[in-house]
């Protein structure tokens, strides 16, 4: 309903008659409140595909050790096994020859690569260039210490004689270049019970 001009000039100006008081004015938080339930109904939508189409995936997942040899490599995206190798070649020539007073991050194509070492393994997670490198920083150690607990003390040789246990591990905590848990209680609980029907 459209309103003749001068009631909508009446409605936006405030008169200060003296039969009438003054009107106080609105916080920030008040006028906020006061929107449009419609227009906030709308932004959170907005911004909500907006996260959705900004969120980002893990390439791919690397354990080297320092001779090159690969003892983990999982790919969330399709690539073809030559190109696999050519990867795996690269990352780790890209990761034993730097200088360890430099970050843990460095560009990888048109991605970036971030690697933690612990004793001579190599651990290298391929993410897009916008991503968060220190929750990957953060997630890398997480794996580790998880590792460590099923292993207790976890060394090379686990990751060779039982790596079926490791890709099980591993498709819990990613899947499909998604992080699933970062808790490492619930983690653990959710794999033992994996684990159990698995044997059983």
């Amino acid at each position: 309903m459209v309103y003749p001009a001068h009631e909508q000039v009446q409605s936006l100006v405030l008169f200060d008659r003296g039969d009438q008081p003054k009107a106080e004015p609105r916080s920030s938080s008040s006028s906020f409140l006061a929107l449009d339930p419609r227009f906030l109904h709308t932004l959170i939508i907005f911004l909500f595909a907006s996260s959705l189409s900004l969120s980002k995936m893990i390439r791919f997942i690397l354990l080297q050790n320092r001779q090159g040899k690969t003892r983990l490599a999982k790919y969330y995206v399709p690539l073809e096994e030559s190109e696999k190798h050519k990867v795996e070649y690269e990352v780790h020539r890209l990761v034993v020859n730097r200088d360890p007073k430099f970050t843990n991050f460095v560009e990888f194509r048109t991605h970036k690569v971030i690697y933690r070492r612990y004793a001579g393994l190599f651990f290298s997670i391929c993410v897009d260039i916008t991503d968060n490198e220190l929750a990957y920083l953060e997630c890398i150690h997480l794996f580790v210490e998880i590792l460590d607990h099923f292993f207790s003390n976890v060394c090379e040789l686990d990751l060779v004689f039982n790596f079926h246990k490791v890709y099980l591990i591993l498709d819990e905590f990613i899947l499909a270049g998604e992080l699933q848990e970062t808790s490492k209680k619930v983690f653990i609980f959710s794999y033992i019970l994996v684990f159990f029907f698995w044997r059983s």
